[in-house]
């Protein structure tokens, strides 16, 4: 197993640095200065005064050596002072990005709690009623854009029924540790159901196509054929082996909802990465734009490197190959 961890993180190492390279120069196209809007610049400054600020910044120095300057201070833990804030950047990040982890976290243990009993009901009753509801819902769902299903729940539960807060990550009113912390789940619910109802349809599909296949292999085959109880075939052979890769789904899982975070913490306005990303979109706050990005990049291919693990883990044929 370890052969084939460092073999992933190895193969990491090309896709990092390509990944910088594509955030560096694609901040580079976005049009405006990198400071424009943080005030560094006056209408009564001539040519040769905003010449000197970017000679000072390290504007106007070749491309090859603002990049390698901009990797030294990222692995240095320097990702910029935030225009727009006034703080830097690694700061507000790590104040935003317990809110989206949290959130994030929440999300999967939901979606998993509703997509795999979903998905084994679809597999085990395949062309019954069951069968048909479970996959109208998931292909319903498909169907319907994510920040449209977004903004219905919260018109619907938030405002409409108002059975859930509609902004915000904790209340105001909450006094005392044991307070904040139901506040903070209180405003969570909504944005976490709503994220994880999105994010089932795939695991469900997958592990209802998962129960079906191996309803038809061999192994099955020969277990019924001796005589095994059907629930024990079901039970030990059927769904053991599908849920293996619905196991190692989990990594790409949650790195997911924490890029998607982007849709649902605007939409509540949830004080997380996502609503902190587009907030620098709109003011053109630069250094954060490009950390974020570089961070939900790193994110993905954690993601990758955590389901390879885990799959080693549920599944030995992958460690012998």
């Amino acid at each position: 197993m370890w052969k084939t961890i460092i073999r992933r993180v190895l193969i990491m190492v090309p896709q990092i640095i390509i990944l910088s390279l594509i955030v560096f120069f694609l901040a580079k196209l976005m049009p405006g200065d990198p400071f424009t809007g943080s005030g560094k610049l006056s209408p009564q400054m001539d040519l040769n005064q905003i010449q000197a600020i970017k000679k000072e910044l390290g504007l106007l120095d070749p491309l090859p050596v603002q990049y390698f300057r901009w990797i030294g201070n990222i692995l240095h833990g320097d990702l910029g002072m935030s225009y727009a804030y006034k703080v830097p950047v690694i700061n507000l990040i790590a104040e935003r990005a317990g809110n989206t982890i949290w959130l994030s976290l929440f999300s999967v243990l939901l979606t998993y709690l509703i997509a795999v009993p979903l998905g084994v009901l679809a597999g085990r009753y395949q062309g019954t009623h069951i069968d048909g509801g479970i996959s109208f819902y998931a292909f319903a769902i498909i169907a319907i854009p994510g920040f449209v299903f977004y903004l219905l729940g919260l018109w619907l539960f938030g405002y409409q029924l108002g059975w859930f807060p509609t902004t915000g990550s904790i209340s105001i009113a909450a006094d005392g540790l044991l307070a904040k912390f139901f506040s903070r789940i209180y405003h969570m619910i909504l944005p976490a159901i709503l994220s994880s109802v999105i994010s089932t349809t795939g695991i469900i599909q997958y592990l209802r196509s998962g129960i079906i296949d191996n309803t038809q292999e061999d192994f099955t085959r020969t277990a019924r054929a001796k005589g095994v109880p059907e629930r024990i075939v079901f039970d030990r052979h059927i769904l053991r082996n599908s849920l293996l890769p619905i196991a190692a789904f989990m990594g790409n899982t949650i790195t997911g909802l924490i890029g998607g975070s982007v849709f649902i913490e605007n939409v509540f306005s949830y004080p997380g990465m996502g609503k902190l990303f587009i907030d620098s979109m709109n003011s053109n706050d630069y250094p954060i734009i490009t950390s974020l990005t570089l961070l939900f990049g790193l994110m993905t291919l954690l993601g990758n490197l955590l389901s390879d693990i885990i799959m080693s883990i549920v599944d030995p044929r992958i460690r012998i190959e």
